[in-house]
């Protein structure tokens, strides 16, 4: 079996009727250990940090073992936001609550981001197949189907809200990683940005000076609620 027909089984749902006897050949390792571990390495590291070499160094094999197990780079991307989606827990869609039930679905998705510092970098620019993937995905979808959003719209503001979620927090977490650094800090400042705000010439820039406040403003993920309330009303207004 070639590497796109192997990616492609795996991610097809089990097949009840096949052979007993079909078994694979014994191997060191596991599909779920290589994800583990590459997920261990991005929580400690980040998501820059996890290359194929490194991952086979830490799995103490070579490259050519763990290509047995993920295609390349991007398999592994799709394996490890499969398993992140599949903590996510997906409500029975109500007509009534539909809003909230997709900003919850969304905030649920932005914490299991966050734990593992930038890997939401490896949900961009994804054509997913992995069946946890396309479960959330089918959540969400039935969610906005069933507060009235047409299929066209719901289809592209799916799209559009993991599209979002997924960069917020890779801007968080490049934020955080450059707050570590004592040379950087000060870029990350509030009470500085809103300084340096304020002493622009304001003949120039009278909006920029007259609100400097509202523009430094916002604790801990309100941006994010807000950004996400803007998108769902919008639907909800078509």
């Amino acid at each position: 079996m070639n590497p796109r027909e192997r990616r492609a089984a795996r991610h097809r749902p089990p097949n009840p009727e096949a052979p007993v006897g079909a078994r694979r050949r014994k191997t060191v390792f596991t599909v779920e250990q290589v994800v583990d571990t590459a997920l261990d390495l991005v929580a400690s590291e980040g998501y820059e940090a996890l290359t194929m070499r490194r991952l086979a160094g830490m799995l103490e094999t070579g490259p050519a073992s763990l290509y047995a197990h993920v295609v390349n780079k991007a398999d592994l991307d799709e394996l490890l936001i499969g398993r992140l989606c599949a903590g996510l827990a997906l409500p029975e869609p109500d007509p009534a609550t539909w809003r909230d039930q997709i900003r919850d679905v969304c905030a649920q998705f932005r914490d299991q981001y966050l734990k593992y510092p930038g890997i939401s970098r490896a949900a961009l620019a994804m054509a997913p197949t992995d069946l946890e993937i396309v479960r959330v995905s089918e959540g969400m979808l039935a969610i906005l189907l069933a507060g009235g959003v047409t299929p066209q719209a719901a289809a592209w503001a799916v799209d559009a809200l993991l599209l979002y979620v997924a960069a917020y927090c890779l801007e968080v977490s490049i934020a955080r990683r450059r707050a570590t650094d004592d040379d950087t800090a000060w870029v990350l400042d509030r009470d500085e940005l809103h300084r340096r705000l304020t002493a622009l010439p304001a003949e120039t820039f009278p909006h920029t000076t007259r609100y400097a406040t509202e523009l430094t403003a916002g604790e801990n993920h309100d941006r994010f609620d807000f950004t996400l309330t803007l998108l769902l009303d919008g639907l909800a207004h078509r």
